[in-house]
């Protein structure tokens, strides 16, 4: 049942639109049984089912196959540079801070030549989701060896083994202060709906890390290995869990409990970094943190009473002047 309108939240419509209303009719170019797909029907379902504006939604991405996800969601989108779609994001989301913003890319887009901008977008801690398409190859230029590929591995693209050691997207999302690190699997429609959800309700900087199969490029991880079954003790399981079926919760209740904390920031460490032939899903860790905007707005209380940057009074309407004079501090660079 929808919410009443005099309880319904910002940027939430009383009438939800159908996850069909956000397609776009832009014909998809991935290859068949792309994990891609599973994500882009996963954003919008979680879109859909939170009820969000489209028109007060903002979807980014950078370059690669992951890159094209804008054009195939009716919503405003920008397809931007190869691993800046975490830097077009947080202007977005610093200039209006009413948009719900999402950024997407790939493991290479966002864990290699965008890494540095997802190290500081981590300790800004703005509210908005980061979405990683992760399958551990560079798909939009024949299938070179990504950050997220482990050392020795070597799929069907790679001439040799791949001689680097991988990058962990949750320890390193943890180390960074992402205030909210989640994994799920593209083919996994209810999981990753409901962790997107999550992730974008959640008010801080939140990283969703997908792991996807390339059919073309990667034969190692395949939809079939997903689906396959281990050896754990003599019993055959699913290679594939969830983490709150084993007892794991990652959510710290008290933020100002030091020692909660930090037993959860362990826990995740552990976790994240445990060597076993399956495969954890669901919510290493979630904290709840001032945001880069909450502490803009205690530097400057011009930001609190108007909400955004782009609602400032930079001029007068009735007389069309601008209100801040900047006279004095010009003189200073007069010669």
């Amino acid at each position: 049942m929808a919410s009443s309108p005099a309880t319904q939240p910002k940027n939430r419509l009383a009438t939800p639109l159908k996850p069909s209303q956000l397609k776009s009719d832009i014909h998809s170019e991935w290859c068949p049984g792309c994990g891609d797909f599973g994500i882009t029907n996963a954003i919008q379902q979680a879109v859909a089912g939170l009820g969000l504006k489209p028109w007060e939604t903002f979807l980014v991405s950078g370059v690669g196959c992951s890159g094209k996800v804008p054009h195939y969601i009716h919503m405003y989108g920008m397809h931007t540079l190869h691993g800046r779609a975490l830097a077009f994001a947080q202007g977005a989301k610093l200039a209006n801070p009413k948009l719900t913003v999402i950024a997407a890319g790939g493991d290479g887009d966002g864990y290699g030549i965008g890494a540095g901008h997802f190290v500081h977008a981590g300790r800004r801690n703005l509210d908005m989701t980061y979405v990683v398409f992760d399958n551990e190859v560079y798909g939009l230029t024949k299938g070179q060896a990504s950050p997220t590929l482990a050392q020795g591995a070597q799929p069907k693209s790679l001439a040799l083994p791949n001689p680097t050691q991988s990058l962990n997207p949750i320890a390193l999302a943890l180390a960074c202060g992402y205030t909210f690190i989640a994994r799920s699997y593209a083919f996994d429609a209810k999981h990753l709906k409901a962790t997107l959800q999550m992730a974008i309700e959640h008010k801080g900087m939140a990283l969703v890390d997908v792991l996807q199969p390339c059919p073309t490029y990667n034969n190692l991880h395949t939809k079939d290995y997903f689906a396959g079954m281990v050896d754990v003790n003599g019993s055959q399981v699913p290679r594939v869990y969830y983490l709150d079926q084993d007892g794991y919760d990652g959510v710290v209740k008290d933020s100002s409990d030091i020692h909660e904390v930090n037993a959860k920031m362990v826990q995740c460490f552990e976790r994240a970094l445990r060597v076993e032939d399956r495969v954890p899903l669901g919510v290493f860790y979630q904290v709840q943190k001032p945001t880069l905007q909450d502490k803009l707005e205690e530097n400057i209380p011009l930001l609190a009473q108007h909400g955004a940057p782009v609602d400032l009074p930079y001029f007068d309407p009735a007389t069309m002047q601008a209100t801040t004079d900047i006279t004095t501090p010009a003189s200073e660079f007069v010669v």
